[in-house]
Order: structure tokens, then sequence, then C-alpha cells
């Protein structure tokens, strides 16, 4: 698994296991089963509810911390120094680790006023900020963003000291944010792809899924490929033994014909999976 360089110097796999809507419970079974895998890389966030138990396998895996690269996010809905400083301490001590690799801030708008109107420029500097103090601090090796937009990310550039290293967005086939993508490639962000099997959403699709056959590959492995050949970091999920091991198994190329067809493929329908219970459910109950 190759690393990719941030431009602070710090290397992340470029391949990471995503824990999105894996229980707390479970959570310990997963993250075992995908670091005994390959994965060194585990993304994680606390609207997910399961950094105690990421931790708790990390601690019983038997890996040194330093070959594990953990990434967390602050919570969407805190837009303030002191819930943002208080909720890295959180994550901290509910991971049980010394040090977090990555901090995102998970979306600039709590997940309730997503993509409307209020942009919440000024919060999101008062947390970058408080990421700043913490990355100094050496509690946070690189610091980043989620779920930003190009005028999100320029509103963090032109007002705080340290730019992004990372912004993780929403990126698969159906789902490609060229934009943002390239401002964040012009700009020396990494970009890391989440839910790159589009909710699982791309097993469904019949252009996918002829894609795949003529590449002898499953849905996945395509999907999972695709984001690579973009120059992102993939993120994952999984929960099955077998389907952890698959995704790791990436060993063809797309071509590039291929890759500007799927480019273009138009928007994927998430159907019942456009509802996001993981934070809608919980930041309802805030």
């Amino acid at each position: 698994m190759k690393n990719i360089k941030l431009y602070n110097g710090v290397e992340i796999p470029e391949i990471g296991y995503g824990t999105w809507l894996i229980d707390n419970k479970d959570a310990p079974r997963c993250v075992k089963l995908a670091l005994e895998a390959g994965y060194r890389h585990i993304d994680s966030a606390q609207a997910y509810g399961n950094e105690e138990g990421v931790g708790k396998a990390i601690k019983e895996s038997g890996l040194a911390r330093e070959e594990i690269f953990i990434t967390s996010k602050v919570m969407a809905e805190f837009k303030s120094a002191k819930k943002a400083r208080k909720s890295i301490e959180d994550s901290l001590a509910r991971l049980g680790v010394d040090y977090i690799d990555l901090m995102l801030i998970h979306c600039p708008q709590p997940w309730i006023l997503f993509r409307g109107k209020r942009r919440f420029f000024k919060e999101n500097i008062e947390v970058w900020q408080v990421l700043e103090e913490f990355y100094k601090a050496k509690k946070i090796r690189a610091i980043g963003v989620s779920n930003f937009l190009v005028d999100d990310l320029e509103n963090i550039m032109n007002h705080c000291e340290i730019k992004p290293m990372v912004n993780q967005v929403l990126c698969h086939i159906g789902n490609t944010p060229m934009d943002v993508i390239k401002f964040c490639q012009e700009n020396d962000i990494a970009i890391e792809a989440y839910s790159p099997i589009a909710h699982g959403r791309a097993l469904e699709n019949e252009a996918i899924v002829k894609m795949a056959e003529k590449y002898h590959v499953s849905v996945a492995q395509l999907c999972i490929k695709y984001t690579l050949q973009l120059d992102t970091i993939s993120l994952p999920k999984a929960s099955s033994k077998e389907h952890i091991e698959d995704n790791l198994k990436l060993d063809f190329e797309i071509s590039e014909d291929d890759m500007i067809e799927l480019i273009k493929l138009n928007e994927i329908d998430y159907g019942k999976d456009a509802f996001w219970p993981v934070f809608w459910k919980r930041n309802r109950a805030k």
C-alpha cells in the first residue's frame, strides 16, 4: 500500500478503513479485521460514536501506535473554540492515544443546515485556530477539513496561519466534485474520497457493474480504484472479513478512456441511503 506525503511531510496510507455506521460495540471486531488485512489507516469521527471501539482495537492489535494512522473529526455542530477544544480532548481520551494523526472539521455547517445559506465562515475560522493550537502542541500531526467547498477552503486559507492539509469529500463514480479536487490539488491539499462505493448504491448501477465485469473485478474494487486514479486517498467501508480483504486487491488499471466515461456518469440515486442517520439522529438529540 502506497503512502501519500502531505505538504507538512506527514505520510498517510492511500487507502483507509472507513468506520461510518459501524457501531461502537462492533468497531473492535471490524477494525481488528482491517488491521489484520493490512490496513494501517483508520478513519473515525466523533459523530460516528465509535472512537472508543476504534481505540480498543488499536490497543489490542499488537501493533505499535506509530504504525497506525488515525483520523477523527470535530463534530459539525461544534462551532466555537471552547467546544472544539473540549471535543479534541475528548477524542484523545476516547481513542486512548497521546496524539491523533489527522483531525478534521467534519463539515462547514451543522448537518441540519448542510449546504444551506448560512455558511459559518467566522465560526469555522475559530474552530480552525483550535486545530492549529493542537497541531503546534504536537497533539495532532496533521489538520484538515471535510465536506468543504472551494469558498469554505478559501475562507480558512485567507484568515488562518496554517492551510488545510486534507479535505475529505464525498467522491465516487457518479459524484466526482472536480472543481474541489482541482482546487485542492493546485493548492497542495490532499483529497480524501469517502463513500467511494456510493453508500453501496454503486453495486446496483448497471453501467458500473458492466465496467467492473470488463476488468474482471468486483464493483467495489472498481470504485476504489477509480478514486485512487483520481489521485485521492480512498476510504472504503466494509464489515465482513471477505470484503475488507477484497477491497485491497487492486492490481489493475482503469484505462484513460474508461476513467473519462466514469467521470461523466450521471449522478447515482442514493434512495433510502440519502438519509444519513448517523448525523441527523445524533444531532436532533443534542
